[in-house]
């Protein structure tokens, strides 16, 4: 079965793949063929019958009891945010198809508000859409303009991919939130679309979707590798606005008094004289 037709099943085998036999506790004897553990190990160390996981896999059995789905979870070291994402795979609400792309509107207050920062900011949508951005954003990637998208850029730009020297960290990073941003949502037109382009032209992201990774962006540093000013460390916030399901203030700020600081500083006051526009000015003492 398919992905879209078997979420529960596709889940659990790309999770079960990576749990080596030496972290379930068992001896590993022999050759194995298949990565990680095999359906009868995760059955037997779960306390359930091998056949029953079996129909859990292929999709003959959608009504697991949560007991059940734990005690699975523990034997794949499932993390919070991950059971998390398997109970919803099978709770019990009816999914509404969407015939048209749900149209994602940014709230006057919050455009006013970016309007304001100083800082590098943009508005980003469900699946990394860029919705709105200031001058500062673009000046620090081209890629943060209206209409972007940072999946995209990530995964089929090389100009964007040399921007960032964590590149594979990053990468899993965005994929990983995307999972959770979705859910069992997977029949909205937009993720088809996106998720589609992005396995047909990228192996990276084949990958990296195909073992169903689950975990929420944080703020965190970040390193660029900016043409202009050289290497510059960001810390970035990704901030919920209230109001609209899914969209997000992201900001990037340096470390007060810091090289970074004096460097966007510097990357402001270039986007200023190229642009001839008021772009916001960055001191060296703010965050």
């Amino acid at each position: 079965m398919t992905e879209i037709s078997n979420e529960l099943g596709a889940f659990l085998s790309a999770r079960r793949a990576l749990v080596t036999p030496q972290q379930a506790g068992i001896p590993h004897l022999g050759v194995r063929r298949v990565p990680g553990l095999r359906r009868e190990e995760v059955a037997m160390l779960a306390g359930v019958s091998a056949d029953y996981y079996l129909r859990l896999e292929r999709g003959r059995d959608r009504n697991p009891s949560v007991q059940v789905l734990e005690s699975i979870a523990r034997v794949l070291q499932l993390d919070d945010e991950h059971v998390t994402y398997l109970l919803k795979l099978v709770a019990d609400t009816p999914r509404k198809r969407r015939r048209r792309p749900r149209k994602e509107t940014v709230p006057a207050g919050a455009l006013k508000l970016l309007g304001s920062l100083v800082q590098p900011a943009f508005i980003e949508g469900r699946y990394f859409d860029i919705l709105a951005s200031n001058s500062l954003a673009t000046a620090l990637s081209p890629g943060l303009v209206e209409g972007g998208n940072q999946l995209r850029d990530l995964f089929l730009n090389p100009a964007e991919q040399a921007l960032h020297p964590d590149w594979e960290d990053i990468t899993e990073c965005f994929v990983a939130n995307l999972r959770q941003a979705v859910g069992t949502d997977i029949d909205d037109p937009r993720f088809i679309e996106l998720t589609g382009e992005l396995s047909l032209a990228s192996a990276r992201f084949r990958q990296l979707w195909a073992r169903h990774e689950v975990r929420g962006q944080r703020g965190t540093p970040i390193r660029l590798d900016h043409p202009q000013v050289g290497e510059i460390i960001l810390n970035r916030e990704r901030l919920s606005i209230a109001g609209a399901d899914g969209l997000m203030l992201v900001v990037f700020h340096p470390d007060a008094g810091s090289s970074n600081a004096e460097k966007l500083s510097l990357l402001a006051s270039v986007g200023l004289h190229v642009t001839g526009e008021a772009a916001p000015m960055v001191s060296p003492a703010s965050s």
